[in-house]
């Protein structure tokens, strides 16, 4: 090969693994899907205090992308599917992921 050859092709290279490097990554996020993901949280937080009866200190709320992840110990099957239903109702979220226990 020839320098220009081998220069050219070292160019490209580069302009190709630099152009994969920009592109969008799944596992994580951008800023405004962060800021998206912490207001569905929140939503879901206020939502679960103003529910009498819903005993919400030991739920953990999580937020990836739309996909909310309810995990901790819960009273009961009843009060477990009022979480998940109240936490659907909520806009912007897409799916549910139900990791809770009952104690």
């Amino acid at each position: 090969m020839t320098i220009k050859a081998l220069v050219t092709a070292g160019l490209l290279a580069v302009t190709v693994l630099g152009s994969l490097s920009c592109a969008s990554n799944r596992t994580s996020e951008g800023t405004g899907e962060y800021i998206d993901d912490t207001v569905i949280t929140a939503k879901v937080k206020a939502a679960f205090l103003a529910e009498a009866g819903l005993n919400v200190a030991e739920i953990n709320v999580e937020t990836f992308k739309g996909v909310v992840q309810l995990s901790g110990f819960i009273q009961s099957r009843t009060d477990a599917n009022r979480a998940i239903v109240l936490t659907r109702s909520i806009a912007g979220v897409m799916s549910v992921q139900d990791d809770m226990q009952i104690k």
